[in-house]
């Protein structure tokens, strides 16, 4: 069965029962663990095995990866935290297919998520994705109509909005303490190595790679792609905006109170190695909202030099002071730079995926990182990188979040798929 007959057999029927089903799971007893499958082993993906266990609130009933490899991985971060063992599988429709599971994990390359979320959206799951929410804006687009359609719970792994000191930050910047605050900046600075020139060699026998590419075109196996320098090429990843710079430029935008700006440039390139990364290793973006509010990002992907005594973060200017959030709490000083305020804190999962097993217990509970608050903040990525791409200034309608007359920008919207592969929402 290929997709479009999946989607037309499978998904309408889904559609309709997917809230009866979440009205069933509200009123289970809490001490009845929630069914979680998790999609993607590597890295991100062991990491919240490891933190959906300690929950004590789960049982992880799926292992998914595409590589045997990582699957071991996963099961190696469970041994112990739960009486029965999780089923296996290099295929994530699995999980889909199993009614007794009630959410998926997605921690799979930025190409799948979208398609993944969809996918189970239809098939009545709840869904927990890792920044960020979409390879390119219109599968943003696409997975807030699907929620809104299906009534679904979806929530994108941006964990600094479940943490209480960073939403006592965000108040202050709101409340006027720092007087009219109009402009916000984030960083990331790190000291990356170069990819090197990959060669086209033969695919390892743990791996399917025709399954990890999945619904991106195929593209040759070479030895420097996986499992982590696809975040570095257009086919498959967003770059360093993508990758870490949803984190910062969500909180920008959650200060500043902002939603579409109406004018984004970037410039960069790859400045520090000559290799096969396309994405850029520096990059500054700055996104315009009107009205007095401003957004800038930089990231400098291989000279860690730190802004503000710190390899990420995000400040907010305002009139009468200022307020700078990173890893490790936030301060506030006055236009002298005198401390005002100092308090700390550490960023943390475990809140954020405790926000969202609510949302799956009672749909009543509000998630702290919604498919709306999450395309909001990937689409600014996006557009970072498309400016970027195409060397120039991009005009938005921020109502419609458009771009507006400009073909070239238009056709980056999207992507081509495999065949069968299309989101059919």
């Amino acid at each position: 069965m290929n997709r479009r007959q999946f989607l037309h057999a499978a998904g309408t029927a889904a559609l309709a029962a997917a809230p009866a089903r979440l009205r069933a799971a509200a009123a289970t007893d809490e001490a009845e663990p929630i069914t979680v499958g998790v999609m993607g082993l590597n890295g991100r993906g062991t990491d919240l095995v490891k933190e959906l266990a300690a929950t004590g609130r789960v049982q992880i009933t799926w292992l998914v990866d595409v590589d045997r490899r990582a699957v071991t991985k996963g099961e190696e971060a469970l041994a112990g935290k739960q009486a029965r063992p999780p089923r296996t599988d290099k295929d994530f429709r699995r999980i889909l297919d199993d009614r007794r599971t009630e959410a998926l994990v997605i921690a799979a390359p930025d190409h799948w998520h979208a398609p993944a979320a969809l996918l189970a959206l239809a098939a009545g799951k709840a869904v927990y994705v890792e920044k960020p929410l979409s390879h390119n804006p219109a599968e943003g687009e696409r997975l807030a109509a699907a929620v809104r359609r299906t009534r679904g719970v979806l929530q994108m792994g941006v964990q600094r909005r479940s943490l209480p000191w960073v939403a006592q930050a965000m108040q202050r910047v709101q409340s006027g303490e720092l007087g009219n605050v109009y402009f916000a900046r984030a960083w990331y600075a790190n000291r990356r190595e170069t990819i090197g020139f990959g060669q086209l060699g033969l695919v390892p026998a743990e791996l399917d790679f025709a399954l990890w590419q999945g619904p991106a075109p195929d593209r040759p196996f070479k030895d420097n792609l996986l499992h982590y320098n696809w975040h570095w090429f257009w086919h498959w990843g967003t770059g360093e905006l993508g990758n870490n710079g949803v984190h910062l430029l969500d909180l920008a935008r959650w200060g500043l109170g902002v939603d579409c700006p109406t004018r984004v440039t970037s410039a960069g390139g790859r400045y520090f190695f000559d290799d096969d990364q396309e994405t850029p290793d520096t990059q500054v973006a700055t996104f315009d909202f009107g009205g007095n509010r401003l957004i800038t990002w930089e990231h400098r992907s291989s000279q860690p030099t730190p802004l503000e005594g710190a390899p990420h973060g995000v400040q907010f200017l305002g009139t009468r002071a200022s307020l700078t959030l990173d890893d490790r709490g936030y301060r506030v000083a006055d236009l002298d730079g005198k401390e005002l305020a100092r308090v700390e804190g550490k960023v943390e999962t475990r809140p954020h995926l405790g926000n969202f097993l609510d949302a799956v217990r009672t749909r009543s509970r509000k998630l702290n990182a919604d498919v709306e608050e999450a395309h909001r903040s990937t689409l600014l990525c996006h557009l970072g990188n498309i400016a970027l791409r195409l060397n120039r200034t991009l005009t938005l309608n921020p109502r419609e979040r458009r771009v507006t007359g400009d073909r070239e920008a238009a056709q980056l919207w999207t992507r081509e798929y495999r065949a069968g592969w299309e989101p059919a929402a």
